[in-house]
């Protein structure tokens, strides 16, 4: 069964109806059909909240987190050995500390990050990635 790490960039475009969102919903379904797995960090899931309140207002933002509960994704929970690594990863990387969250997961589970965030190719030494 494949397996992706999902990024925030990528459940953005999806309710956004942003370029990749397409991609997104295909792979959703293929989750709902117990054709893949999707895992994604609470912090994440939190980078998507705020990005659409901002964007969108609380309302809508409400409306999409109803929507978020339902998806087949599994949020990760971040303890102190997964923000270690993703503080270590900031030190020697210059990328959005919130980033280096989805790239530690993407190293910990060995499944590819579906983004179409430029700024993960500068670890591309380091995880897979499934550009959208």
């Amino acid at each position: 069964m494949k397996g992706f790490i999902l990024d925030s960039y990528a459940l953005i475009a999806y309710f956004e109806d942003e370029p990749g969102a397409e991609m997104v919903e295909r792979i959703l379904e293929q989750a709902e059909k117990n054709r893949a797995t999707l895992a994604m960090s609470i912090i994440n899931w939190g980078e998507v909240y705020y990005s659409m309140y901002r964007s969108k207002g609380e309302e809508k933002t409400e409306e999409a987190l109803l929507i978020m509960e339902q998806l087949p994704i599994k949020l990760i929970e971040i303890d102190k050995n997964i923000a270690y690594q993703a503080a270590r990863l900031k030190v020697n990387h210059s990328i959005a500390f919130g980033d280096c969250f989805a790239a530690v997961l993407a190293m910990n589970m060995d499944y590819p990050l579906l983004t179409g965030d430029r700024e993960f190719k500068k670890l591309r030494d380091k995880i897979k990635v499934e550009w959208m």
